[in-house]
């Protein structure tokens, strides 16, 4: 018992430590336009340029959000040495995924809608990879439809993280001092009768609106 509420403990705080790093290294903010930092289950999907994107933005949930918000990570990544998997499983308490449809032995959706049914909020990456190409996003991955169908009542979030591919730049292991933001966007669901392909385009919309507008395409390149 003794040893089970020091791993607790030390994950509380280390969960801290790197949350104050993070507002330490970029001055994080979050932007609420349409929504409220409110205690209800949802899931946040958000644009995925970095291994830190998931860390801003449980840094910036209030600290009773954030305890009952679990983000969606690869288990290739956060189960290969005990310190990652410490920080992934007893920091996080990510719901891990196996990525490679190989090996795994767990659907990794069900795996998705089983954190859900815990009632956690979840944050996860429709583009499925990190986006490394100058378009503003990679085109999304079925699982929020998936999602949206199967659990209904739920909201999902759009959230813009901006700024962070340049504080942690690909191949550099030092981050670079640099203001960073996290904007949450207005809840959206599945309709009825919703194609895949059409909810899929208005989550992308959603979410890009929410970007800086510099970094935002064209009429004719969302219409496409």
């Amino acid at each position: 018992m003794g040893q089970l509420l020091f791993k607790l403990f030390f994950a509380w705080l280390t969960g801290n430590a790197i949350t104050t790093f993070a507002r330490f290294i970029t001055a994080v903010r979050a932007i609420w336009d349409g929504v409220e930092p409110v205690p209800m289950q949802r899931v946040y999907f958000a644009n995925h340029t970095s291994n830190g994107d998931f860390i801003l933005i449980w840094t910036v949930l209030p600290p009773n959000l954030r305890a009952q918000t679990r983000p969606v990570a690869g288990a290739d990544y956060w189960l290969t040495s005990p310190l990652r998997t410490f920080i992934g499983r007893d920091v996080f308490n990510a719901v891990l995924i196996d990525r490679n449809s190989e090996t795994r032995t767990d659907d990794p959706m069900q795996l998705i809608l089983d954190g859900i049914d815990t009632g956690a909020s979840l944050i996860i990456f429709p583009e499925g990879t990190r986006n490394m190409t100058d378009a503003p996003l990679l085109p999304f991955k079925s699982g929020i439809f998936n999602i949206s169908k199967a659990r209904p009542e739920v909201d999902l979030v759009p959230v813009w993280i901006d700024n962070l591919n340049d504080v942690m730049p690909k191949g550099k292991l030092v981050p670079i001092p640099l203001l960073c933001t996290v904007t949450f966007g207005a809840p959206i669901r599945a309709e009825a009768g919703e194609s895949r392909e059409d909810f899929l385009k208005r989550a992308e919309v959603a979410l890009l609106n929410l970007a800086p507008k510099d970094k935002q395409p064209d009429d004719a390149e969302v219409a496409a």
